[in-house]
């Protein structure tokens, strides 16, 4: 296992990688299947029906009063076990990946899973990618830190799980895929690619086999109609971007103005917000996908449809920016198709002759709002091409997605929805190419490993077996722990000058690097860290044995460090 491990450490390590992309998708799979199964069930319980999402039905008081219950049952439990983790979602993986290797714990899983299950069950406005996305990176990211295998290589797991998550939420593994690298990995390498697609196939085929292959969306195969549609799909383009950059700073807003609410206060609101938009319009409680189909259908008069943009907002704005443990895909999708809906009757008045369904302009919209709230274009345009089998929705999703992200990006600045969540939260990301390249390679697959662990001083004998060793570096011990480093050439240098017999390594003429530990499992990222922060010149790398024991691996310079990366 340990030559395993060594050789994940590198970033060609194609063949290891993938089979553990493969096991991370079934296992991932597995959790989504159990997540989806406990949410249906309980909504088909307490639902009018024993149908999921049937808000519709319950009275007027059972509609205000289900998300504050859920509220208060949400604020207990991150009161009582959370220690101060109320940041979960996408968000929180992609911090996790920037700054802590990807490292999830198995706290984190447990909240997201209980967490979000209550927040969808009681009717919060709440999608359930964001779990799905973060209960897949946590899988892969235990599965690595149970294996104790290189953070380089738990990093691609979590990329895998994320996959995963969204290729089980929709029947989409591509779109799983491209969603991993373009949002989470924010990479294109063949090495991180090929585990990322049997991830994504692997959850994929858990899905389908537990729950079926009924695509999440009723929809026809979809062409556009008429070129001449071009100008209102342009138009439709620049209104889902400014409804995303409008969600998006609703959302920033309500984060920041609530912080100094304790949770249970935020939740407290949140649930009374919703519950009294649940009262007005029923539809924007849960997830919302039965009133996307009916929209997508063209089932949903205009007047309601420009209601639901305002009240899904709300609503939505209201449950992500109070805290509560759910998604933000899902209600994207929805306003971006109530969106989309609204538009679709100006073809036929503008326009003679044949013109679009319904169902298409709603479609484009979806993937607009998810494009342009989420700064994923491609991601979001793969999504409605898988979702509906058509090639020939491309052309024009690819226009209304691109203009809905220049909309929210460059017209009014707005960055994506999680960035918006962890900065309003007190949390940073920013991303560097020379740390993601860094963040690929482990340490052990660039340390030297030619080194000799010796005592400072020595007598003239053992000093000539060391130089017939060829030994490159001396790592020098200072109170029985390593803290100096001399390479092996300044002593042989020494010893064709002087013949005394009794040698003190730290007084001899040599040039020498003060030493920091490093683990074994941390890549090149953590290890120029750790040089910056400890202000030493050099590393050794050293692996946790039984009984707390260490033992040096080897020694990393930044020279090394430098060199990896230009490679």
């Amino acid at each position: 296992m340990h030559r395993i491990r060594i050789h994940l450490s590198r970033p060609d390590a194609l063949i290891q990688l993938s089979g553990l992309g493969l096991i991370t998708g079934f296992l991932a799979g597995g959790v989504i299947v159990a997540f989806r199964l406990a949410v249906e069930g309980s909504q088909a319980g307490l639902l009018p029906g024993g149908l999921p999402e049937n808000y519709e039905a319950l009275p007027p008081l059972l509609r205000f009063l289900l998300p504050v219950f859920g509220s208060l049952l949400l604020g207990f439990i991150f009161h009582n076990w959370s220690q101060g983790l109320y940041v979960l979602g996408i968000a929180r993986v992609m911090e996790r990946l920037a700054y802590h290797q990807g490292y999830l714990t198995l706290r984190e899983f447990i909240l997201q899973f209980v967490g979000a299950a209550i927040a969808i069950i009681s009717g919060h406005s709440v999608g359930r990618e964001g779990p799905h996305v973060f209960l897949g990176a946590a899988s892969g990211s235990l599965l690595g830190q149970q294996l104790s295998l290189p953070n380089n290589t738990i990093r691609t797991l979590v990329g895998c799980g994320t996959a995963a998550g969204i290729a089980a939420s929709f029947d989409t593994p591509l779109a799983g895929v491209i969603f991993a690298l373009e949002v989470i990995m924010m990479e294109y390498t063949l090495a991180s690619f090929m585990p990322i697609i049997l991830a994504a196939v692997s959850a994929n085929s858990i899905s389908i086999y537990f729950l079926g292959d009924e695509r999440a969306f009723d929809m026809s195969v979809l062409t556009l109609g008429s070129m001449q549609e071009l100008p209102i799909l342009l138009l439709l383009g620049l209104v889902v971007g400014t409804a995303a950059a409008g969600f998006n700073q609703l959302i920033q807003i309500t984060s920041t103005y609530s912080k100094p609410l304790a949770f249970w206060q935020r939740t407290l609101l949140g649930g009374i917000i919703v519950g009294l938009l649940g009262v007005i319009v029923p539809q924007v409680l849960g997830i919302g996908y039965d009133t996307v189909n009916d929209i997508l259908l063209g089932e949903i008069a205009i007047e309601l449809l420009l209601v639901l943009v305002f009240a899904k907002v709300l609503a939505t704005s209201a449950s992500i920016g109070l805290g509560i443990p759910g998604g933000m895909i899902g209600p994207a999708l929805f306003i971006g198709a109530a969106i989309g809906g609204f538009f679709a009757p100006l073809a036929g008045l503008l326009i003679d002759g044949e013109v679009s369904d319904p169902g298409l302009y709603a479609l484009i919209g979806m993937g607009a709002m998810m494009g342009a709230s989420l700064q994923a274009p491609l991601a979001a345009l793969t999504a409605i091409v898988e979702l509906t089998f058509s090639p020939q929705i491309v052309m024009p999703g690819m226009l209304v997605i691109v203009v809905a992200s220049l909309t929210s990006s460059e017209l009014f600045r707005k960055q994506s929805l999680f960035i918006t969540i962890l900065k309003s939260s007190g949390l940073d990301y920013r991303t560097d190419p020379v740390m993601q390249s860094l963040r690929r390679v482990g340490v052990a697959s660039v340390m030297n490993n030619n080194f000799l662990r010796c005592e400072r001083e020595m007598d003239h004998t053992s000093a000539k077996h060391i130089i017939k060793l060829a030994t490159e570096w001396l790592v020098i011990n200072k109170e029985d722990e390593p803290a100096i480093l001399m390479r092996g050439l300044d002593l042989a240098r020494y010893l064709e000058e002087s013949e005394e017999q009794n040698i003190d390594l730290l007084s001899i003429p040599a040039r020498r690097y003060q030493l920091a530990g490093v683990t074994m499992q941390a890549s090149l990222q953590e290890a120029l860290e750790k040089l910056q922060e400890s202000g030493a010149e050099a590393l050794f790398v050293e692996r946790q044995q039984h009984r707390g024991a260490y033992r040096i691996l080897g020694i990393l310079t930044r020279e090394q460090i430098d060199s990896a990366y230009r490679f």
